[in-house]
């Protein structure tokens, strides 16, 4: 059963169009990535879906209800979390501080300190230490933490690996059957495509502000991949 269901949406920047009747589903309990290349709409997509970016036309349905009225932060408490491209921690408090707000819907669940400690065990060495003092690779662990401190039944992930050395992007995606486990959907944008897809049951590529691309994540060919990423042709 889709749990998030995007239908036909455009969404603009001014007067500028990013998305193009864009149209996806996820189920309850997958790992869904939208891969594609920079300026491709992915990061305006999970900002759509969050509530950051308006949609001008159709519709985004979370459990079978229109988000249109609802703004982000009401969107957050119905159990979406977005972890944003470049973290955006609050650099002025504390590693548990950022936790800590991560959980003001109060919403009921398993993802609670001691849990987000026992996923992270680097943010309960840290927790009293200043946000504005952790490495890239820290800054990211704590804001998939507070994304989770919300106990979140939708996970946007955006751009996990930007910026990050490739061990710590594996141990990061190695969090992503956790937090499934759990119970949390996850909607992954990526530019890596091996970590992206070897995390998720399906995957959507997007070229111009559309879908290029759709299926299982383990069936879809590099030559299609690279077709719909830089939109050429596929040659056999």
């Amino acid at each position: 059963m889709a749990l998030l269901e995007i239908d036909a949406i455009d969404a603009f920047y001014g007067d500028f169009q990013a998305l193009f009747g864009l149209s996806l589903s996820v189920d309850e309990g997958q790992a869904v990535a939208v891969i594609g290349a920079n300026g491709a709409g992915k990061s305006t997509l999970l900002k759509a879906v969050a509530g950051s970016v308006p949609t001008r036309s159709g519709r985004v349905l979370y459990d079978g209800t229109d988000l249109a009225d609802l703004p982000s932060h009401r969107r957050a408490a119905t159990g979406i979390s977005l972890v944003p491209e470049g973290r955006r921690i609050f650099s002025s408090l504390s590693v548990e501080e950022n936790l800590l707000v991560g959980a003001f819907s109060e919403r009921p669940g398993p993802w609670t300190l001691p849990k987000i400690y026992e996923t992270f065990p680097l943010l309960e060495r840290l927790a009293k230490r200043s946000a504005a003092r952790l490495s890239g690779g820290e800054q990211q662990a704590l804001a998939i933490g507070r994304a989770l401190m919300n106990n979140p039944r939708l996970l946007l992930l955006d751009e996990v690996s930007l910026g990050l050395a490739p061990g710590v992007v594996k141990s990061l995606y190695a969090v992503i059957p956790i937090i499934r486990d759990n119970g949390t959907t996850v909607l992954i944008v990526e530019q890596d495509v091996n970590q992206a897809l070897a995390a998720s049951d399906m995957a959507h590529c997007m070229l111009e502000g559309k879908v290029s691309l759709s299926g299982r994540a383990s069936e879809l060919s590099r030559a299609a991949i690279s077709a719909a990423y830089f939109g050429s042709e596929v040659h056999t």
